[in-house]
Order: structure tokens, then C-alpha cells, then sequence
């Protein structure tokens, strides 16, 4: 018998309606009717972070780029490799959920003391900051080829790829989360960033979840950061 769904939260954003429903002790985040995500897996959120952490050596900086259930957070605050984490989110009504309901699946990581949560568009933000990062771990929207919201499709475009190469050091590490294979964003890392590995996390239904690691290459006669592999 299926659980019955409850809405636990319900609000009104500048993207629209945001609701957080909760089934058995799993809860679900739906936007304008569509679903994002749950609380029931996350071993691809998981990977993304790992895979990407793997490449970077210790006092690391690393950009997470959508919070989401928090999977991807709690991975990162789990490892000793990141001297900063700083994680861009642009629902505010999100980030409140994992100061409560959410804080189990984040790792109450919230509260970790490398971590910097910004409450902004990622793409705007890109825009304006001069920070750099060892590894940015990307899991905006359902990934390039399906995006809920059309503004998100400008991080997966040329111009959004080539802001995020600028924002990564070199020999730095961009990891992007899709919900499906995207082999002509494939090809497009490859191209604007450096090379890159494929990971496929099998789902209970559906594609395969697919995460790609692109690896910048570093400008002749700069070191890698901190220790970072070449």
C-alpha cells in the first residue's frame, strides 16, 4: 500500500509555489506541481562530492552549487579534505527547511563551521565574485538537458561553463549532476574545461543518474593548488 503524502510546507517564491511533503519518514520537494527530489536515495548526490573530493588535496575550498535534500553537503562536511565549503542556494524558503525538518539529511551541517551558505542565484553570483575554488560540484535544477526553470540552462550553456572554468583553479575539478546522460554537455567540458570521467549510479527506475568530472588544466608553469593531483 502506498504511504500517504502530507504537506508539511507550503510556499510562495519568486520562482513559484515550494512545497515540502513528507511520506512516511521520507520527505519530498515539489516545485509549480513539479517534483525536484527526495529524501529515499542520494548516492549519486553522494558520488559527486566524493569523486570530486578524491582529486583535492587537504585545506581544499569547495562550491556546491544547489542544496537540495542535502545530501551533497553532508558528504563534503564529512571529509577532512575541505577547509571551506561555501554552498549557493537561491530558495531562502530551502535553506530555512534544513535549519529544521531537513537537518538529519544535511548532516546538521548548517552548523559546521567551514561551511558558508549564500543565498543568491548561482549564475549571478558567478558573475560577480572572484573567488576560486579546488572543486565546484554542480547539481543545479535535474542537470543540462532537463532544467525546471530556463535561467538554470545558462550554468549548462558555453558562456555558463566557461564562468564556472574561470572560477576553478587550476588543475581544479568541476562535478556536474544529471539525471540522464547528456553527451553533447559531455563534449562541451571537455572542450571549455579539460578531461573527463563519467560515473553512472544506477536509480530504482529509469536512466542511470550520471555524474561528470571535468579537471582544468593548469596554465603552463602554475603549480597545482594545495596538493591537488595532476
Amino acid at each position: 500500500m502506498d504511504e500517504a503524502v502530507a504537506v508539511v510546507d507550503r510556499v510562495v517564491t519568486d520562482r513559484g509555489e515550494l512545497v515540502l511533503r513528507q511520506s512516511g519518514e521520507h520527505f519530498e520537494i515539489v516545485n509549480n506541481g513539479v517534483f525536484l527530489m527526495d529524501t529515499r536515495a542520494g548516492a549519486s548526490e553522494r558520488l559527486l562530492v566524493r569523486e570530486a573530493l578524491n582529486l583535492v588535496g587537504p585545506g581544499a575550498r569547495v562550491l556546491i552549487g544547489g542544496l537540495g535534500v542535502g545530501f551533497s553537503l553532508a558528504e563534503a562536511t564529512a571529509s577532512t579534505a575541505p577547509a571551506e565549503i561555501v554552498v549557493l542556494e537561491i530558495e531562502e524558503t530551502l535553506i530555512g527547511w534544513h535549519r529544521h525538518r531537513l537537518a538529519a539529511y544535511s548532516a546538521d551541517a548548517l552548523d559546521d563551521a567551514r561551511v558558508r551558505i549564500v543565498n543568491e542565484d548561482m549564475v549571478a553570483w558567478l558573475r560577480t565574485t572572484e573567488e576560486v575554488f579546488d572543486a565546484i560540484c554542480l547539481d543545479i535544477d535535474n542537470g543540462p538537458d532537463w532544467t525546471v526553470f530556463q535561467p538554470n540552462a545558462e550554468l549548462y550553456d558555453d558562456k555558463g561553463t566557461a564562468l564556472l572554468r574561470e572560477r576553478l583553479a587550476d588543475g581544479g575539478v568541476l562535478a556536474v549532476w544529471s539525471a540522464s546522460a547528456a553527451p553533447a554537455y559531455a563534449a562541451r567540458l571537455e572542450t571549455v574545461i579539460g578531461p573527463v570521467e563519467t560515473h553512472l549510479v544506477e536509480v530504482p527506475r529509469g536512466e542511470p543518474d550520471v555524474v561528470y568530472l571535468a579537471r582544468k588544466h593548469p596554465s603552463p608553469g602554475r603549480p597545482h593548488p594545495r596538493g591537488l593531483r595532476p
